[in-house]
């Protein structure tokens, strides 16, 4: 029979405890197990008020180890019992004066009794009180102190020379095994899902192996798990021991009702009575538990079977806590050597990458070139790469469109304890888990490809993460007997779980799970993350810069525009009225191809001038401050309607407007040289008998940014798409100067850059032959600064 599962279980699948898990068990367990109200009968206890250490709490067991009533011990001072030095020992112990270190030797005088030598252990309990634990002393301890200080000299240098875990787990049980006896020592650890693993194992030849056996989460409840990093050690020395109670005096009764008192800290605590069936369940007279912590969290046990009762006294247990500590410290550098070549190889990829990234100006397009190396990283499968709506596929993985929802699942959540869980996984903008379906069900239906997961988010706002998914990984799980407990459903609606009663080997195969993922590939994806971060906030601050300067340039450029365009119209007329003058004086008398040049240079002169009235123009954008109000488009075009329909040129071209637009905030003079030079375009550029210009916004872009989007759409002669880019350069003409009624070319420069000074963008849809639409932003409300 397998018999190790529930020592583990401890003090624990019993009890209710309201500030860990709102769980019904049967009676006895409704007690919390740090407030048991009873001891071991190995030992006695005493809790002592200060400032004179007078006892009000003792246990029932005094007359069987002291040779003295309870009753006669309660309200009496310490000082009765022990020496005067002692009392200042005990003192030391609670000011953790490194000169009186628990076990204290404590010896009892009671009356003519011969006075009894014991062990003290000293604590203040976390409700407050003064504990005094009292054992027994065991002949020779001292003696075995000294010998098994000796041996832990050897133990050190044997755990310092262990070359990995497995080395080390091995090395431990069989020390402890010796140093304390007992018939079995296990090496046990918890994964993620606080499951639990015996990884190594020594034990008497005629006991059946439980290396390898697994054990339920449930095992260990929370509560008993809070303890074991509370208390390095817990003994058990008999299972069929009888609860020893407290008695409490008089006086303290008749004060303010008082706490239970808080035995977290009690090696006499005693134990749940579920926790004691199991032992009996699984035949084990015997247990001792050793905590194992790692980064202030409990990484495992080693944990003690014995067939028969077992005392080990305070100084072999001391040494076992010191091991058990001794391990802990040295769990973190056995682990990193484990698989050191596979973690050598990961880091020269991890290397490749930042040294690739560092060159990039697109981190996604990088990773993408190398996707063997990406998936080798982290000893993955399949893997995406996600920038927004843009998501690109690498080796085996869901759709783009099942990637898109599970990212949609990892950013909200609506099941709020999901999402709780969902944002403490997402630590350090970091998800990982090896049971996906378990927590996203949808992920069952691609269970062969992604039943593992490793996210990492780059940017969660612009939706820029790094996906690697692992395959379902079949396997077979051999549990110490069935995981589920028996339960039964009471009349008035509690649950009643009972112990198991078989503890056989029991085995399970686990689905929709893939291979774990192992620390170092977590800790490649992190510094992955880091390294790309790094590289965007470099070249943030680049580009910053590049914009500092653009900027300047910018303000310099539009000054110099203006005065080069404004000095340039004096000289600029004068050429334009000489010609004319010569026209005029001497027309008849100068040859045909004369007079031609003259009528020639006076053409140029005017275009010029509208050239250069232009680029006046285009330059005081950039340095006019704005008349900023409200605007209501449907008066604006409205005017603007009028004046179109005034010139003969445009009476039958139409201006369409389907719905109401609404109210923006800009210039109302730029604002409606936007729209007249759009709709000019729109007629001037088409060759249709009916030309019409419509009018429109799209409604949902309201709440985007308090910016609305408008179109201007037409029916005209349509634009190239390799000259779509090129249309809003300033005096670039798709035309010859005299085709669709001439023009500079920089009506649209002037309307883009409208446009971007009232914080908004425009752009160009067009198909060739069939019309054009240009989309732009304007802002609904006044913005809190507006770029100049």
């Amino acid at each position: 029979m397998n018999q190790f599962s529930k020592q583990i279980s401890s003090d624990t699948v019993s009890d209710t405890l309201s500030e860990f898990e709102p769980v019904n068990l049967t009676n006895c367990d409704r007690e919390p197990i740090h407030i048991p109200g009873s001891i071991q009968p190995h030992g006695l206890l005493l809790v002592l008020s200060e400032p004179d250490l007078q006892i009000s709490q003792v246990s029932q067991n005094t007359q069987e180890i002291l040779g003295i009533a309870p009753a006669d011990l309660l309200d009496r001072p310490l000082g009765d019992f022990i020496a005067s030095d002692r009392l200042d020992a005990v003192r030391g112990c609670l000011d953790l004066s490194f000169e009186h270190i628990n076990p204290l030797p404590l010896t009892f005088a009671i009356g003519d009794n011969e006075p009894l030598s014991l062990n003290g252990i000293v604590h203040r309990a976390q409700s407050g009180e003064i504990v005094l634990e009292l054992e027994p002393l065991v002949p020779d301890a001292e003696q075995d102190f000294f010998q098994f200080y000796r041996q832990i000299k050897g133990t050190l240098a044997k755990i310092q020379m262990a070359e990995n875990l497995t080395e080390l787990c091995n090395l431990i049980v069989r020390e402890v095994k010796q140093i304390a006896g007992f018939d079995r020592v296990m090496v046990y650890r918890f994964n993620e899902q606080g499951d639990g693993t015996v990884i190594a194992e020594d034990r008497q030849p005629d006991l059946e192996p439980f290396l390898g056996m697994h054990y339920p989460d449930s095992d260990i409840p929370k509560q008993a798990k809070h303890l074991y990093t509370l208390n390095w050690l817990r003994l058990v020395p008999d299972v069929n021991y009888q609860a020893i109670g407290l008695l409490t005096s008089a006086a303290s009764l008749s004060e303010e009702p008082r706490s239970p008192l808080d035995m977290s800290h009690c090696t006499l605590r005693s134990v749940s009575p579920i926790h004691i069936e199991y032992l009996k369940n699984m035949e084990v007279g015997a247990s001792m538990s050793i905590s194992l912590i790692q980064q202030q969290k409990l990484w495992g046990l080693i944990a003690c079977h014995h067939q028969t009762p077992k005392f080990i006294p305070y100084e072999a247990r001391t040494v076992c806590e010191f091991l058990g500590q001794l391990m802990s410290t040295e769990l973190a550098a056995k682990e990193n050597n484990e698989n050191l070549d596979y973690k050598l190889q990961l880091k020269d990829i991890q290397g490749q990458f930042i040294e690739r990234l560092s060159r990039a100006t697109d981190f996604a397009a990088e990773l993408t070139t190398a996707p063997e190396m990406l998936l080798n990283l982290t000893g993955a499968q399949g893997a995406a790469v996600c920038q927004g709506e843009d998501i690109e596929l690498i080796g085996q993985t869901p759709t783009k469109e099942d990637i898109s929802t599970l990212l949609a699942w990892l950013g909200d959540s609506t099941n709020s304890a999901l999402k709780e869980e969902i944002e403490n996984r997402f630590e350090r903008d970091l998800f990982v888990t090896d049971a996906l379906a378990k927590l996203y069900p949808e992920a069952e239906a691609y269970k062969s490809v992604a039943s593992g997961l490793l996210a990492v988010a780059i940017s969660k706002i612009q939706r820029r993460y790094i996906l690697w998914f692992r395959p379902e990984f079949l396997q077979t799980v051999t549990w110490a007997g069935n995981p589920d407990k028996p339960k039964r459903m009471d009349a008035d609606g509690s649950l009643t779980i009972f112990p198991r009663q078989s503890f056989e080997a029991w085995q399970e195969i686990v689905q929709c799970k893939s291979s774990p993922w192992l620390p170092c590939e977590i800790e490649g994806a992190i510094e992955l993350r880091q390294a790309i971060v790094d590289i965007v906030l470099r070249q943030a601050d680049e580009l910053a810069n590049i914009n500092l300067e653009l900027e300047r340039s910018n303000k310099e450029l539009d000054a110099f525009a203006y005065i080069a365009s404004h000095d340039l119209k004096e000289p600029l007329r004068g050429i334009h009225n000489y010609a004319t003058f010569l026209l005029e004086d001497y027309e008849d008398i100068l040859q045909a191809d004369g007079a031609e040049k003259l009528h020639t240079l006076v053409r140029l002169t005017k275009r010029m001038e509208s050239l250069i009235e232009a680029l006046l123009k285009f330059s005081r954008l950039g340095r006019q401050e704005f008349q900023m109000q409200r605007i209501d488009l449907n008066q604006l075009l409205q005017d603007t309607n009028e004046m179109f329909h005034m010139n003969p040129q445009w009476a039958e071209c139409t201006i369409r407007i389907p719905r109401p637009l609404p109210i923006v905030w800009g210039d109302r003079i730029l604002i409606e040289e936007v729209f007249t030079n759009l709709i000019a375009n729109a007629f001037k550029y088409n060759d249709r008998h009916e030309k019409y210009a419509e009018i429109g916004w799209i409604e949902d872009s309201k709440a985007v940014d308090k910016m609305v989007a408008l179109y201007v759409r037409d029916n005209g002669i349509g634009i190239r798409e390799k000259h779509l880019d090129a249309i809003f350069r300033i005096f670039k003409r798709l035309h010859a100067p005299g085709k669709y009624g001439g023009g500079t070319g920089a009506g649209l420069t002037i309307v883009k850059k409208i446009v971007e000074r009232h914080g908004g963008k425009i752009l160009v849809e067009s198909i060739y032959g069939e019309g054009t639409t240009f989309l732009l932003t304007l802002p609904t409300e006044a913005p809190h600064a507006l770029a100049t």
